[in-house]
């Protein structure tokens, strides 16, 4: 399947703060379908933009970034009156953010308020660390700086659908001048992209959108909630005919080595990334304390 032809959406988020599990909210979404020619070059834009009300004052710092104060958003909807537009958009699509677990941190939080679960994508691509990888002559790596590197406009910044819109056509174009592949598959790769876990039958994705464990002594757990156990997936052997192999696939521990890569990259955007899960903005479980893990075979 030629990523092309799939649906891209690009999509950005403006919040009263960094921390989407500790009560900061979304005030804006905006998302942009984009449609691809084959040759790599954007030849249309939808934009969808919704102002939200937070339930709750805006900080002055927050207006400060994004404009947006509490008379813009006073008449406007709450975010479960959007839940199920944000979550249609975002379905079956190949999903393009800068520095995204910030955007998908606040978007589950938000979904889970109001009982809707991140839904299947196609593939999620991070433009941050694949500025990173691709463009190390880059003095940093904000998107105003991707976008003047792939001359493209971004105006306005700091509004979402704006934001959104110069996030998708940096992407396609970074592709376009970088030699992307074609094809889907290849692409995940080459971006070090999230995907669909491979039927290999240890991962899966559950109802709440994300992979889960199927076996394990964290089977039905995400994967979010023990990191440190898919990484030894991706490194544990056991002894075989007098020698050592890998214990799991080679396809299931390329695809954890990606997941960790791609989620580890993102960080909150006032600050490094340390060392508590709400840095990494994915879930509020304590998967990040130091232990030794030794598990039992699955």
């Amino acid at each position: 399947m030629r990523w092309t032809d799939c649906r891209i959406v690009a999509f950005d988020t403006e919040t009263t703060g960094l921390r989407p599990f500790d009560g900061d909210r979304v005030i804006e979404f905006g998302a942009v379908e984009l449609t691809v020619t084959p040759d790599m070059r954007v030849t249309d834009v939808q934009r969808h933009d919704f102002l939200i009300n937070p339930g709750m004052p805006i900080p002055r710092d927050a207006t400060k970034v994004s404009g947006i104060g509490d008379d813009a958003v006073a008449d406007e909807p709450p975010f479960e009156k959007r839940a199920g537009q944000v979550r249609r958009l975002l379905a079956d699509a190949i999903l393009v953010a800068h520095n995204l677990a910030f955007d998908l941190g606040f978007i589950r939080a938000e979904l889970a308020r109001c009982d809707h679960w991140w839904p299947r994508t196609l593939a999620e691509v991070d433009t941050l660390p694949l500025a990173q990888a691709r463009l190390p002559e880059l003095k940093n790596y904000k998107l105003g700086t991707l976008c003047k590197a792939m001359e493209v406009d971004l105006v306005e910044a700091h509004r979402a659908s704006n934001d959104a819109e110069a996030c998708g056509r940096a992407f396609v174009e970074l592709c376009r001048r970088q030699g992307a592949p074609d094809s889907l598959e290849e692409l995940v790769v080459w971006a070090d992209a999230v995907s669909q876990p491979p039927p290999t039958g240890h991962l899966a994705v559950g109802d709440k959108g994300v992979a889960e464990f199927l076996g394990g002594p964290f089977q039905g757990q995400t994967i979010e909630q023990h990191p440190d156990y898919l990484q030894w997936m991706t490194m544990a052997l056991e002894r075989t005919d007098g020698g050592w192999t890998h214990r799991f696939p080679d396809e299931l521990r390329e695809w954890g080595r990606r997941w960790l890569r791609a989620r580890g990259a993102a960080r909150t955007r006032a600050s490094s990334k340390g060392g508590s899960s709400q840095d990494w903005n994915l879930d509020p479980a304590p998967w990040r304390q130091a232990r030794a893990i030794r598990p039992e075979a699955p």
